[in-house]
């Protein structure tokens, strides 16, 4: 899978972004030339990956249609993740006819009070719930995804219910990974024992139905997943730099979006996307889980988990070291 920002610029002010967005032009967007470009060398895979069109607010980009359409006559698969302020009848129908397959809304409260105020903008939650409804009458497939902390944490069951009544085919939780503006809600991320508890409440949520419940950004879901008897899908593990990348507005590669650190420049790569991650030593660092820092060098799990090298980072500025979401871990 590909997330690729194809624009930083967004109307909200969420208090977790990853890049700080705001809603201004932002320098070093590639063009739709250069986009053209990267959509090509992604097609030279095969099966090519899919595309997760992102931001920022992706449909704040012109030529955001013309780029999925160029995509989907390539043969790439392409899924959304819209802010839901640019969501309408016709806008999520042009979408779904250039070939977005899904979408993604975030909603990280249960109540209008708790959500808005962490995506910064009143009356975001009727935004938000707005354009699911919108979804639903249009036939877009779509999923919801929360950022999970402290702040949020006691409301889950409600925001799970929200995602059932209004047709969401998934809830996805993110845990929250301290870097961009989400750097000041350290002190709201969950602990270890917490991210456990939560966790272990996805799995019976996900068991329970009717809608899967998932994670991201917690990849020590795998070894729970063991303990309780590998029940359902099996949960990836960190994936990025692996079968994962992002892609930012300008170009550069990072193994995702949360770890902040450049590991190759398309432009300089003559938008090689294959020639830019096989020349990045990042990538090839997270390819040996050998190499990995702390406990999660010597884990029984650290090929299948890996620990979430984004938190390794924000907590140490050592992508490779133990990440401190885990139980398990020490630094070493």
């Amino acid at each position: 899978m590909v997330a690729w920002e194809v624009t930083r610029r967004c109307p909200l002010a969420c208090r977790h972004c990853r890049a700080g967005a705001c809603d201004v032009a932002y320098e070093g967007e590639l063009t739709t030339a250069e986009c053209v470009r990267v959509i090509d060398s992604l097609a030279a895979f095969a099966p090519p990956p899919m595309i997760i069109w992102t931001g920022g607010e992706p449909m704040a980009r012109a030529d955001i249609l013309d780029l999925v359409r160029h995509a989907t006559a390539k043969g790439i698969r392409s899924v959304m993740a819209p802010c839901g302020m640019m969501v309408t009848a016709e806008s999520l129908a042009a979408l779904k006819d250039a070939g977005v397959m899904a979408c993604s809304f975030s909603l990280d409260g249960a109540t209008a009070a708790t959500h808005d105020a962490f995506r910064g903008v009143d009356g975001a939650f009727g935004i938000v719930t707005r354009a699911m409804d919108v979804a639903v009458s249009g036939g877009m497939p779509f999923q919801v995804n929360c950022a999970v902390s402290q702040i949020n944490r006691d409301e889950l069951p409600a925001i799970r219910d929200i995602a059932i009544a209004r047709g969401a085919k998934t809830l996805d939780l993110f845990f929250l990974v301290p870097v961009g503006r989400g750097r000041d809600l350290r002190d709201v991320s969950l602990s270890a024992a917490d991210t456990e508890a939560v966790l272990r409440w996805a799995f019976a949520m996900d068991a329970q139905g009717p809608i899967r419940v998932r994670e991201t950004c917690a990849p020590q879901a795998v070894r729970i997943w063991h303990s309780l008897g590998k029940p359902g899908a099996r949960p990836a593990g960190c994936m990025g730099g692996k079968a994962f990348t992002f892609i930012s507005h300008a170009g550069i590669l990072q193994p995702c979006g949360f770890l902040d650190v450049p590991s190759g420049d398309l432009r300089q790569h003559g938008f090689d996307f294959r020639r830019a991650c096989e020349a990045s030593p990042v990538f090839k660092d997270l390819s040996d889980p050998g190499n990995y820092g702390g406990s999660c060098g010597t884990c029984a799990f650290r090929t299948e988990c890996g620990g979430c090298r984004a938190r390794a980072y924000a907590a140490t500025g050592d992508y490779m070291a133990a990440e401190t979401s885990c139980p398990l871990s020490r630094q070493d």
